[in-house]
């Protein structure tokens, strides 16, 4: 029988390799034929058809279960979340960072350096503008208002900059380059201008809490020290329109503006004790080590991380203003014997942030390298399937507070755990001093018996092992991560200059 037409489109139910049926769209140009052959040629060339497209979905199908499969083994999240050191980064990271600080810090300038460096590394870089600054040079003068204007101009301030920070928030997961967003000031320096219990109330009303606003929001702050604390003959107001504030009010500003973010795990004070280049460089370099970017010779590596034995808990009543955080940690089981990977969960009043770490050795003589990722809850507890058994988990109170512009974290062990870990306290911070400036600005309430930055003794990995330390092939010592084929003959005295070690790792 004869068949005319132009151009047909003829739907087919195609059986794929898991026995269910899909519509395949198959578009052919049929002609005119008078004779039966020509139909019989029709058909075995649907056939062959459809006979390929079988093949080709039952190929596709392969693929995706070969997928499967390999998401299913123990260390396929660790695969996806890895950094080799030795390839470029493939998947697009956004970084938020605030910088924060009392007037004439040097935040403006701040913005532009790190601007300029990031983008000739490649970065698309976005500069959220300060929202205070934004409503306040349409005429209003903060000391002018009353207490109920000036909570709800606070409260309309945090308002708006969250929906402004949003926007660029958008814009950074929708790049196709890695992206650096910085943020002039962030939601927490609000509660810098009103009283604790104003701050609580409002907290309250719009349902907020302070581990996603201060914690999970940003991956870190960058507090830059006011000129008028450490660098008077440098404290200007002349070239900032809405600025005002004389040296004194200055420094309490920048005091208040400090305390606001105490608690975020990832808070650098930048202060005067050098000269400014050094200390956007510092800023710069502080931005990179968080971020695990070898910067090389471009940036003279100033900052180092200590760590100190503290004999015993004082009572509270002894420490400055303080956030104390409830911290579990675990590590991972890993495929390869030089690498460790650990989930550490941190929060308060059951309000979580989740941060999974990856470290690797030295490579070509470089610091070792630590990459960290923000996690959402279903992930952690995806990955908490591939605990180390080897390892017991770590609990921690720690207690985050500042005294002399100078950032510390007081990690207080907690059981259960292993008993070497009983009762130990360690103090930890960051710091570009030395000598009797050190010296000065630590806490003088605290018993410190002890520096023990790179004592392999006090490394959390060596602390969380379950194996006694002298028979296990884990224990890290300084040339190594991870497990031992062979034991290693003690490590040689340590160098007069403190450096960072293989094993020891931040303990975030």
């Amino acid at each position: 029988m004869a068949t005319t037409a132009d151009q047909l489109m003829a739907p087919a139910l195609v059986p794929t390799s898991n026995g269910q049926q899909s519509v395949l769209i198959v578009g052919t140009k049929l002609q005119a034929s008078t004779n039966s052959n020509s139909d019989s040629n029709q058909n075995s060339t649907k056939k062959k058809k459809t006979a390929a497209v079988q093949q080709q979905q039952q190929q596709h199908q392969h693929q995706v279960d070969s997928k499967r499969s390999a998401l299913a083994k123990p260390d396929a999240m660790n695969a996806s979340l890895k950094l080799k050191s030795s390839e470029p980064i493939k998947e697009v990271r956004v970084y938020k960072i605030v910088l924060t600080g009392g007037p004439c810090g040097g935040k403006t300038t701040g913005q532009s350096r790190l601007c300029t460096f990031f983008e000739n590394l490649g970065w698309k870089v976005f500069r959220v503008p300060e929202t205070a600054t934004v409503l306040l040079s349409g005429g209003v003068k903060f000391s002018d208002l009353t207490e109920d204007e000036a909570y709800k101009f606070q409260e309309n301030l945090i308002r708006t900059m969250v929906q402004i920070e949003n926007t660029y928030f958008e814009l950074g997961n929708s790049n196709t380059r890695n992206v650096l967003i910085i943020c002039d000031r962030g939601v927490m320096d609000a509660s810098a201008y009103i009283s604790k219990d104003k701050w609580e109330k409002m907290m309250a009303a719009n349902k907020w809490n302070p581990v996603e606003m201060r914690d999970n929001r940003y991956n870190q702050i960058l507090h830059l020290v006011s000129a008028a604390n450490g660098a008077e003959d440098f404290y200007s107001t002349e070239d900032h329109a809405c600025r005002s504030e004389g040296v004194e009010l200055a420094r309490e500003l920048d005091y208040k503006s400090a305390a606001a973010w105490v608690g975020h795990p990832y808070f650098d004070v930048i202060d005067n004790s050098t000269d400014f280049e050094t200390k956007m460089n510092r800023m710069i370099e502080s931005v990179c080590q968080k971020l695990g970017i070898d910067i090389g010779d471009r940036l003279q590596a100033t900052s180092r991380k200590l760590k100190y034995l503290v004999a015993s808990l004082p009572p509270e009543s002894e420490f400055p203003p303080f956030q104390d955080f409830d911290v579990e940690h675990h590590y991972l089981q890993s495929t390869f014997p030089k690498v460790q990977a650990r989930l550490r969960k941190r929060g308060q009043k059951n309000h979580w942030s989740y941060i999974y770490t990856q470290r690797r050795p030295n490579i070509h003589g470089q610091n070792r390298i630590e990459v960290k990722t923000q996690l959402t809850h279903r992930d952690y507890i995806n990955l908490l399937a591939q605990c180390d058994d080897a390892h017991y988990t770590i609990y921690k109170t720690r207690r985050c507070f500042l005294i002399n512009n100078q950032y510390f974290q007081l990690d207080i062990y907690k059981e259960p755990g292993h008993p070497r870990c009983k009762g130990l306290v360690l103090l930890e911070t960051y710091s570009s001093l030395t000598g009797d400036a050190l010296k000065n600005c630590m806490p003088k309430f605290l018993n410190i018996v002890k520096e023990v930055t790179g004592d392999p003794d006090y490394s959390m990995f060596n602390l969380s092992l379950k194996e006694d330390w002298s028979t296990s092939e884990k224990y890290c010592r300084p040339t190594s991560h991870g497990k031992q084929k062979q034991p290693l003959p003690p490590p040689p005295p340590p160098a007069p200059e403190r450096h960072y070690h293989p094993y020891d790792e931040n303990s975030d």
